[in-house]
Protein backbone atom coordinates (compact mmCIF):
# COMPACT_ATOMS: atom_id res chain seq x y z
CA UNK A 1 0.00 0.00 0.00
CA UNK A 2 2.10 3.12 -1.28
CA UNK A 3 1.40 6.73 0.51
CA UNK A 4 0.82 9.21 -1.43
CA UNK A 5 3.92 10.99 -1.43
CA UNK A 6 7.36 10.73 -3.31
CA UNK A 7 7.69 7.34 -4.28
CA UNK A 8 11.30 5.92 -6.27
CA UNK A 9 10.78 5.53 -10.03
CA UNK A 10 11.48 1.52 -9.51
CA UNK A 11 8.49 1.32 -6.77
CA UNK A 12 6.46 3.99 -9.43
CA UNK A 13 6.74 1.10 -12.19
CA UNK A 14 6.00 -1.78 -10.24
CA UNK A 15 2.59 -0.07 -9.13
CA UNK A 16 2.07 0.95 -12.36
CA UNK A 17 2.43 -2.85 -13.53
CA UNK A 18 0.09 -3.93 -11.02
CA UNK A 19 -2.49 -1.75 -13.02
CA UNK A 20 -1.82 -3.41 -15.91
CA UNK A 21 0.39 -1.71 -17.60
CA UNK A 22 3.47 -2.94 -19.64
CA UNK A 23 6.70 -1.46 -20.03
CA UNK A 24 8.47 0.56 -19.63
CA UNK A 25 9.49 1.00 -23.49
CA UNK A 26 12.15 3.33 -24.88
CA UNK A 27 11.17 5.81 -26.56
CA UNK A 28 12.02 9.68 -27.88
CA UNK A 29 13.42 11.55 -24.64
CA UNK A 30 11.51 9.28 -21.81
CA UNK A 31 10.45 5.79 -21.53
CA UNK A 32 7.20 5.21 -21.74
CA UNK A 33 4.24 2.14 -20.52
CA UNK A 34 0.67 0.89 -22.19
CA UNK A 35 -2.44 -0.11 -20.83
CA UNK A 36 -4.96 -0.97 -23.91
CA UNK A 37 -5.59 2.88 -25.19
CA UNK A 38 -3.39 4.83 -22.45
CA UNK A 39 0.32 5.70 -22.31
CA UNK A 40 2.24 7.26 -20.00
CA UNK A 41 5.50 8.53 -19.52
CA UNK A 42 7.82 7.61 -17.32
CA UNK A 43 10.17 10.09 -15.17
CA UNK A 44 14.05 9.52 -16.08
CA UNK A 45 15.77 7.22 -13.82
CA UNK A 46 18.61 9.81 -13.21
CA UNK A 47 16.43 12.21 -11.28
CA UNK A 48 15.74 11.90 -7.52
CA UNK A 49 12.44 10.56 -6.54
CA UNK A 50 9.25 11.03 -7.91
CA UNK A 51 7.72 13.89 -6.05
CA UNK A 52 4.41 13.79 -4.45
CA UNK A 53 2.89 17.01 -7.00
CA UNK A 54 4.66 14.91 -10.20
CA UNK A 55 3.19 11.96 -9.09
CA UNK A 56 -0.22 13.86 -8.94
CA UNK A 57 -0.08 14.77 -12.29
CA UNK A 58 0.68 11.13 -13.50
CA UNK A 59 -1.76 9.68 -11.93
CA UNK A 60 -4.56 12.19 -13.28
CA UNK A 61 -3.40 11.45 -16.80
CA UNK A 62 -4.20 7.97 -16.41
CA UNK A 63 -7.39 8.12 -14.49
CA UNK A 64 -5.99 6.79 -11.12
CA UNK A 65 -7.38 8.59 -8.07
CA UNK A 66 -5.30 9.18 -4.79
CA UNK A 67 -7.46 6.36 -2.66
CA UNK A 68 -6.44 3.82 -5.59
CA UNK A 69 -3.14 4.73 -5.65
CA UNK A 70 -2.94 3.86 -1.68
CA UNK A 71 -4.98 0.97 -2.09
CA UNK A 72 -2.32 -1.26 -4.01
Amino acid sequence: MPPFGPVKRKEFLKYLGKLGFNGPYSGGKHQFMVKEDLTIRVPNPHQSDIGKELLSRLLRQIGISRDEWEQL
